[in-house]
């Protein structure tokens, strides 16, 4: 599954003319996937720089282990972004490919041994509850706003769809406004607050809940 698309103004702040495709994730990206979602979801100011190593290895084993499980229902999308350079000895371009944006989808379930785990919006159904859920979504900081997000996110639609379900679920946290606006702008709508240990006694952001509801159209 791939798909290209053109963003012409990322043509003027690369000042190449480039496009994008989206690929399934394999084994021999893991390294690059690690070092776009540690640079997204870690800062290497203070004492964040002395854990960071730590963090991007444990980031590394456990997506290699997800991406080596071929588990049916999973699925690690990479957006690859290609770039014409043009030789200063010739006339030929060269074509360089670059990893620039991941997410990860799976479906999940819980059951009634799972109760104390649930959230409300969970108790619906206990004996078999199936949701398709989003994660990891990230984009190096270079080619932010160009459309790769969205992209990635459209692909996981149409990938969800095809496994049988219609509604796409993912967390954010309530202080990532660029996210936030970035899910909103493509129809995620709220599903529920969710509270945590850190949020009630240390003030930490909450986490929310987002759905999208989608048809066969999309």
């Amino acid at each position: 599954m791939s798909t290209k698309f053109l963003e012409p103004q990322a043509q003027k702040k690369l000042s190449n003319e480039f496009s994008f495709f989206i690929r399934i994730a394999q084994p021999k990206d893991i390294n690059s996937i690690t070092e776009v979602l540690t640079n997204s979801f870690y800062s290497c100011q203070g004492i964040m720089g002395y854990v960071r190593p730590f963090l991007r290895l444990g980031i590394y084993e456990d997506l290699r282990n997800r991406i080596r499980s071929k588990t049916e229902h999973y699925l690690c999308l990479v957006a690859m972004v290609v770039e014409n350079t043009e030789s200063s000895r010739n006339v030929s371009n060269t074509r360089k490919r670059d990893l620039v944006g991941t997410v990860e989808i799976d479906v999940r379930s819980r059951s009634g041994m799972d109760v104390l785990l649930l959230n409300s919006w969970q108790l619906d159904n206990l004996d078999n509850f199936e949701y398709a859920y989003l994660s990891n979504l990230a984009v190096d900081a270079n080619y932010r706003k160009l459309g790769v997000a969205q992209k990635l996110l459209s692909s996981c639609e149409h990938k969800v769809l095809g496994w049988g379900f219609c509604e796409l679920y993912l967390h954010v946290l309530e202080n990532n406004y660029t996210a936030r606006r970035l899910y909103d702008k493509a129809g995620y709508q709220l599903q529920e607050v969710e509270w945590t240990f850190g949020s009630l006694l240390f003030g930490q952001p909450r986490k929310l809940l987002l759905r999208k509801s989608f048809s066969s159209k999309i």
